[in-house]
């Protein structure tokens, strides 16, 4: 496998052995430079093993097939993910390779397992590969790693990997000055411990030869001349206001600043069981998003967004439920009217039809993404197109890609379906997609001639890497954007972060190698000792309460539900409830959950929600034969002696919750020991 003179540049330090970062843009071929790398290292030290890390499911597969195929004539390589049934056995299968690809968080959950035949070291491996690598910051997974890489080269521990990052965009951090970019440029190489970041630098021409770089322009669109629909949302939450009878809540209807005040204080209201507020809150966050979407997409949209909403099952004897339900009943029919009213619609729409129209001629070969900021907008925008007579037909075969993760809004794709539309946009029988932030990271797809970014407001990392997937020769970048809007003046912000953080990766290139030294070993060691800090805290925080002293209701109707004391963990992760009892407070779905992969040692049951007001709960889980259930922290406020709250995650919790013990639990509900 030859490598191109930039990508020999670039990783001339890896194929000696020493930690770095290769800084190379999109479509420069940084993972083939990795392979190489793989290659060289295995092939130089007996016994050596090779972990190749990425931060996206459908990644590890892509990596497998598309670059690190080449190894398996002469290594032992191996894939899993988050979705494979080898999840399980992941020590098992990575002792038996000399390459394992996966998912970071699957390392992760190795190095922190307290069983025997689960559990790795970071020793176990000789040279990690870590792609995507400006994620190596905050609490991200790779950078838990990272710390207990450095914690234990800190403390002088031997045999540790070569370290080996990827990026195209390590990005400013969010820094706007330049002694900013390069303090950032240097934590990610602390983070890393790399003692070098890069790139093509005598071979950068022979670089921009193979990387051609697409022609941007800027298609802006105006305001609608006329809103009724938005006006008629806007008169039906201030009604909704009234009626709660807070004159100090703003009124900003259809902005990201609303949202954040209605979500808190829905927020406020759960931990004060104010039930009115709470539920007023919820109805007026969902006209708040209603009105994104008609800002974003179509007013049909936004109004089946709602209509959705107000057909779910509703607690009719609530007369706050009852009053929010007439208010959206009065409307309805006239709401419908004006959606339909083609005088109204949004500008925006009328741009995009022009860009493609351009680009996708009946006998041409175009092949494009039109990135948006959510799943909504990725669906609605797929049903416009389906509508629009002159894009309509056989020469744009358009689909949605979004995100695995679960999300209440939208149905999430499954990997598979992510693999399916990815493969079928690889071989032509789809030309373009809609899509959100999934396809700018990593993904391996065909050098596309147009792509579109619809009403984005994102940093300059997602800038970069949408950019670069409009690798074909004279492809275009177009930016679809309101004159005058945030989104407008972020890009532009954008342009000039990439330019600050280039400028800063030349000064960390340049410095003198014992300064940089020096730096990197401070900042380490800041990380490090931070880090402890912080364990220590979270450790004496999960302290604070006894579980006999802790409450939790249900969110919706405040209903008492159970004592901290009931709860217990399963392998860590999920939290159950073990009290017999219990049952009497929830009701069953009918149907199991279905999850496209299979667990060790478990499986998931049906839903469980409120019996007294349907608030969905969580799941059972059916572990080792028995029927437990899952409670999802964020549907329940938590009350200790200190203050009644809510919670995001079990982990900020505070109080200690028992590892579940299986013949203990058998024993005490059956009467007998097993």
């Amino acid at each position: 496998m030859e490598l191109r003179g930039y990508q020999r540049e670039a990783a001339g330090p890896a194929l000696r052995g020493r930690n770095c970062i290769i800084w190379l843009p999109t479509g420069a071929g940084k993972t083939r430079a990795a392979v190489h790398v793989c290659r060289r290292h295995l092939e130089s030290r007996r016994g050596g093993r090779v972990a190749v890390l990425v931060n996206k499911v459908h990644l590890v597969d892509q990596h497998a097939k598309k670059e690190f195929h080449v190894l398996q004539k002469d290594f032992r390589v191996a894939a899993i993910s988050g979705g494979s049934s080898h999840k399980s056995f992941f020590a098992e299968v990575a002792k038996q390779s000399d390459v394992v690809i996966c998912t970071a968080q699957i390392l992760q959950n190795a190095l922190v397992s307290r069983e025997e035949d689960t559990r790795m070291e970071l020793t176990d491996f000789s040279l990690l590969v870590i792609d995507e690598c400006h994620h190596t910051h905050k609490e991200a997974v790779y950078n838990k790693i990272m710390l207990n890489y450095l914690q234990r080269k800190l403390s002088g521990q031997q045999g540790l990997p070569q370290i080996l990052g990827l990026t195209a965009s390590p990005g400013t951090g969010g820094a706007t000055s330049f002694e900013g970019a390069v303090e950032h440029i240097l934590q990610i190489c602390a983070n890393l411990d790399a003692e070098k970041i890069t790139s093509a630098q005598e071979e950068v021409q022979h670089l921009q030869s193979q990387v051609p770089q697409p022609r941007k322009q800027y298609d802006l669109c105006q305001e609608r001349p006329q809103d009724p629909f938005g006006e008629r949302l806007k008169k039906m939450m201030e009604r909704i206001q009234r009626h709660l009878e807070m004159p100090n809540l703003p009124q900003d209807f259809g902005t990201q600043t609303y949202e954040q005040r209605v979500v808190e204080l829905e927020k406020r209201a759960a931990e004060t069981f104010s039930g009115k507020t709470r539920l007023c809150a919820l109805h007026l966050r969902k006209y708040n998003d209603a009105l994104l979407i008609n800002d974003t997409v179509r007013m049909i949209d936004a109004f089946q967004y709602l209509h959705q909403f107000y057909a779910t099952e509703r607690d009719v004897r609530n007369p706050t439920e009852q009053f929010l339900v007439k208010t959206f009943e009065e409307n309805r029919t006239s709401l419908q009217a004006l959606a339909g009213d083609q005088r109204y619609e949004n500008p925006r729409l009328g741009k995009l039809e022009e860009i493609l129209r351009e680009h996708f001629q009946p006998l041409g070969i175009s092949r494009g993404i039109v990135f948006t900021k959510t799943r909504q907008s990725a669906h609605s925008l797929l049903r416009w197109l389906q509508d629009v007579a002159t894009l309509r037909g056989q020469h744009v075969r358009a689909a949605v890609l979004t995100g695995a993760g679960y999300s209440n809004q939208t149905r999430h794709m499954t990997q598979n379906e992510q693999q399916d539309v990815i493969k079928q946009f690889r071989e032509g029988t789809l030309n373009l997609l809609f899509s959100t932030s999934v396809a700018e990271e990593g993904l391996d797809i065909p050098e596309c001639n147009i792509v579109v970014r619809y009403g984005l407001m994102t940093n300059e990392i997602a800038m970069m890497q949408a950019q670069g997937r409009a690798r074909a020769k004279n492809s275009v970048y177009s930016v679809l954007a309101k004159a005058n809007s945030g989104e407008l003046s972020r890009e532009l912000l954008n342009e000039n972060l990439v330019e600050l953080m280039e400028r800063a990766i030349r000064a960390v290139q340049a410095m003198p190698e014992q300064e940089y030294s020096l730096k990197i070993r401070e900042l380490q060691g800041v990380a490090v000792a931070s880090w402890l800090m912080k364990e220590t805290r979270i450790s004496e925080r999960r302290q604070l309460h006894d579980p006999d002293a802790v409450c939790l209701y249900c969110i919706n109707c405040s209903t008492t539900v159970c004592c901290g004391s009931d709860l217990r963990t399963v392998e860590d992760m999920h939290h159950v409830n073990i009290n017999p009892n219990f049952g009497l407070y929830y009701k069953v779905s009918s149907g199991k959950i279905q999850f496209q992969r299979t667990f060790r040692d478990w499986e998931p049951g049906c839903r469980i929600a409120c019996r007294e007001c349907s608030q969905e709960w969580g799941m059972e889980m059916i572990y080792r034969h028995v029927k437990l259930p899952i409670l999802c922290i964020k549907n329940f406020v938590v009350e200790t002696p200190a203050e009644k709250r809510t919670y995001k995650k079990w982990s900020a919790v505070t109080f200690p919750i028992k590892e579940f013990d299986y013949l203990e639990y058998c024993s005490s509900t059956h009467g007998q020991s097993l």
